[in-house]
């Protein structure tokens, strides 16, 4: 992928996708290594599966849920590919996580995921940016 400013864009426009480039790359990997990869080995793994039983959704189909969202979802927000869809999912989890599974917590237990919520979001209204797959496949940015 060239990273180099194109003639079309103004210097706003590089800054502004340079920054979603900083954003998607930081949350997805923040996302992946922090949370995403130790619930893959807990789903993967031969122990019980302890986990928040959602809807009525059976522990391991929580977390597979969970584990498709932080994990996968956010390998899809890193290469800015789906990147709209891929954050709803991303979004939809945080939401379960600030607001039900740290519900009566206090704040500094919700904060971060609260503060991933906030990132996803963000995406979710300004797009993947200029350098994503999103935008060589001609998908709106």
């Amino acid at each position: 992928m060239d990273i180099r400013k194109p003639n079309s864009w103004s210097s706003d426009e590089y800054l502004d996708n340079a920054a979603f480039l900083v954003l998607r790359l930081g949350l997805g990997f923040g996302m992946i290594f922090g949370h995403g990869w130790g619930k893959l080995m807990k789903l993967m793994g031969d122990e019980p599966i302890q986990f928040m039983e959602f809807l009525g959704m059976s522990a391991t189909a929580s977390l597979a849920l969970v584990v498709f969202a932080e994990f996968f979802c956010s390998i899809f927000l890193m290469l800015g590919l789906f990147t709209r869809w891929a954050v709803i999912f991303l979004i939809f989890t945080m939401l379960v996580a600030v607001f039900m599974a740290h519900a009566g917590d206090p704040f500094g237990k919700a904060e971060k995921g609260f503060l991933y919520l906030v990132g996803y979001v963000a995406i979710f209204l300004g797009g993947a940016g200029g350098y994503s797959i999103d935008a060589m496949m001609g998908r709106s940015h």
